[in-house]
């Protein structure tokens, strides 16, 4: 079940947050950049910033009663770049570990395009990591496209996003 995050909810998404960036990228990142960019972009203050932004969507996807994952959807200004009124912006979409290899990702993945069509946006775009090949083979599979790239700053290490787009 995919539902909105409720805003008595934000420390358990700051929690869940937190937990899927570190089991992403834990293993390919220094401790001391991983644990900046934590301190700086997942906390209950930031976090709670993001939650008010008018044009901003978080939304939690529960599995026999376990909150798997999430999404971040942004609108607008909300939208990290790219601001134009046909756009729709996949900011985050995260899955815990243990319900990896489940159809989560996809589950999320298909709620955010049915929201931009619902909101009659011609085109979803995000960023993702030049090296996480699993989520670039995903986006490839589901007709995204690569238009343009831009530095995403892990703590002090200075890393490419490659910026992906699908014309719904």
């Amino acid at each position: 079940m995919i539902r909105e995050v409720k805003r008595s909810e934000i420390d358990v998404l700051c929690e869940v947050s937190r937990q899927t960036f570190i089991e992403t990228f834990a293993a390919v990142n220094t401790p001391k950049d991983l644990q900046d960019y934590l301190e700086r972009n997942l906390t209950v203050e930031k976090l709670t910033a993001e939650f008010n932004q008018p044009h901003s969507f978080f939304y939690f996807l529960e599995k026999e009663g376990e909150i798997a994952g999430f999404l971040k959807l942004n609108l607008a200004e909300a939208q990290t770049e790219y601001q134009q009124d046909d756009t729709l912006e996949v900011e985050r979409i995260y899955i815990k570990q243990a319900f990896q290899g489940q159809g989560c990702g996809k589950e999320l993945f298909v709620f955010a395009l049915d929201q931009a069509r619902k909101l009659s946006k011609k085109k979803v775009w995000l960023g993702v990591w030049e090296h996480n090949e699993k989520a670039l083979k995903f986006y490839q599979r589901h007709g995204f496209y690569q238009i343009d790239a831009h530095t995403f700053w892990m703590g002090d290490d200075p890393q490419t996003d490659y910026i992906y787009q699908l014309e719904l």
